[in-house]
């Protein structure tokens, strides 16, 4: 499966650079680069520690629809455009 696609729009949603994301997940910039472009396996524990350096807050539930192939921005932004819809039509 390729996930770089998902790590690079999770990392640029939470407005990180490769080198904020580096700092914050202990890799290397040129690491954050292989990854978001599919040339490195990802691990479980640098998945987990993405998802927690993109403040996804959740992160059991991110990480199996991360594997599972869920696009995480377009289901986020689905969901807030849901919320913020009901909550509209409640007021």
């Amino acid at each position: 499966m390729m996930f770089g696609p998902i790590l690079k729009t999770t990392r640029l949603v939470a407005g990180l650079s490769q080198e904020d994301m580096s700092e914050r997940t202990h890799l290397s910039r040129s690491t954050i680069s292989r990854l978001e472009n599919n040339k490195m396996e990802l691990k479980a524990a640098d998945l987990i520690r993405w998802l927690q350096a993109t403040q996804i807050h959740d992160v059991s539930v991110a990480a199996v629809a991360v594997i599972s192939g869920v696009d995480l921005v377009a289901l986020t932004q689905m969901l807030t455009t849901l919320v913020g819809g009901f909550i509209s039509f409640l007021f």
